[in-house]
């Protein structure tokens, strides 16, 4: 039984003729000790789908309208709010993009930890603890920064306070939400390799939410590529990366600036991703697709081989440098 099997997802926002569908039909698995990467430009449904493993998107404005959410085995859509009280942080923790505005200003960042392990680990609500969770994350001098304020700390030191806390309640499951968008360069891929080594020494899932294919290539076990709130591709990276099956895939790959003869083959996608105010026929992408085809506007592809794509068996081959 996987840690995570999320079947047929959809998701709206409002009601009726309004109704917006932000998720639609997104399915995928996630194993103890492995990281799973959903990817897709700004507003295709990544963030929301993370948000609804613990159904944590507020209800109204949004409606579950269909598929399971199968956590260790229980559907979280049928649980009561006791219950998902339970597993919120407890079974499943998250990491946001922006530390600075999740971090309470006025309070010790021990003290904001320590919040967490009373909620769910009060035996262990104790500053040994709290030191022991922030050398864990690479915080130096724990014992000093254990009362500094969060404004007193850089970004990926913030970041990483975010990650303790996380961390406080022992999950089975973090789902990371563009974890190092506002960090520099450096500091991202501390953070990046920090959370791989937690996964690894802690034996936990992980759900990696970016749009930087670099950090995907190398970070995530599988991608899941997402467009329109749909989910237009999911493999192994390196089969993904090596023969990307889908249009979207293979034109994302190739807006990546590259190094030596690659860097010249740099595309650009045309347009822009398409609203969702009103159900979408055929494939989402196929306006913005220069391997589309008259079928292709009116009807939906399946998800065969891990693709959703008419074009996946005639795309040419990628140079990558």
């Amino acid at each position: 039984m996987p840690l995570l099997d999320i079947r047929n997802l959809q998701l709206e926002f409002g009601t009726g003729r309004d109704a917006l569908r932000a998720v639609d039909g997104v399915s995928f698995t996630i194993a103890e000790g492995e990281t799973l990467c959903l990817v897709g430009e700004s507003g295709c449904g990544k963030s929301v789908s993370a948000l609804s493993i613990a159904r944590l998107v507020p209800t109204p404005p949004a409606r579950y309208v269909g598929g399971e959410i199968l956590l260790n085995g229980h559907d979280v859509l049928k649980m009561e709010q006791r219950e998902l009280r339970s597993i919120r942080g407890g079974v499943v923790s998250y990491v946001f993009q922006e530390p600075s505005a999740s971090l309470n200003p006025v309070f010790r960042v021990g003290n904001q930890i320590k919040e967490s392990l009373k909620l769910h680990r009060p035996q262990f609500a104790t500053d040994d603890e709290v030191i022991r969770l922030l050398k864990l994350v690479g915080i130096p001098a724990p014992e000093s920064r254990i009362r500094d304020y969060p404004h007193q700390m850089s970004g990926g030191m913030q970041q990483r306070i975010m990650i303790a806390m996380a961390l406080a309640s022992e999950p089975k499951l973090l789902v990371a939400d563009e974890p190092t968008t506002a960090l520099d360069v450096t500091i991202q891929d501390q953070i990046l390799k920090l959370l791989l080594r937690l996964v690894d020494d802690l034996g936990m899932g992980m759900v990696l939410v970016t749009h930087d294919l670099g950090v995907v290539a190398e970070t995530c076990d599988r991608v899941a590529v997402m467009y329109a709130g749909r989910l237009c591709e999911a493999g192994r990276t390196a089969d993904v990366f090596a023969a990307p099956r889908h249009a979207y895939t293979h034109a994302l790959l190739g807006s990546m600036p590259g190094t030596g003869a690659a860097r010249a083959m740099l595309t650009p996608i045309p347009g822009q991703p398409p609203k969702i105010d009103k159900p979408l026929p055929g494939c989402a992408f196929a306006p913005r697709c220069a391997h589309a085809e008259a079928r292709c506007v009116v009807e939906r592809p399946a998800m065969e081989r891990g693709s959703a794509c008419f074009a996946a068996d005639r795309l040419p081959v990628l140079v990558h440098g």
